[in-house]
């Protein structure tokens, strides 16, 4: 919480339910997260680099090519998208 320019204090809000939404964006981004980690392994192990390399490729190359990090790990994990032109 601000008063002008000055940091006065902050604000917490709690409920005691997770409701419907935030359990749908929590699953959400945990899907991601594993598909991410599977694309990480399999790159890792393709080209013979560890998973931040592997990371580091897939998150620039998702970026080059406008594509969301967690479609790209999809579409690389289940065969679909060959990723020509990665660059390590």
């Amino acid at each position: 919480m601000r008063l002008r320019d000055e940091v006065v204090g902050a604000l917490n809000l709690f409920r005691t339910d997770a409701g419907n939404v935030l359990n749908e964006q929590f699953q959400t981004a945990l899907s991601s997260r594993v598909l991410i980690e599977r694309a990480k392994g399999k790159l890792a192990e393709r080209l013979d680099i560890d998973m931040e390399q592997a990371f580091s490729a897939l998150r620039a190359y998702a970026h080059a090519h406008n594509r969301r990090l967690s479609d790209l790990a999809r579409t690389f994990t289940d065969g679909t998208e060959p990723l020509n032109g990665l660059i390590v």
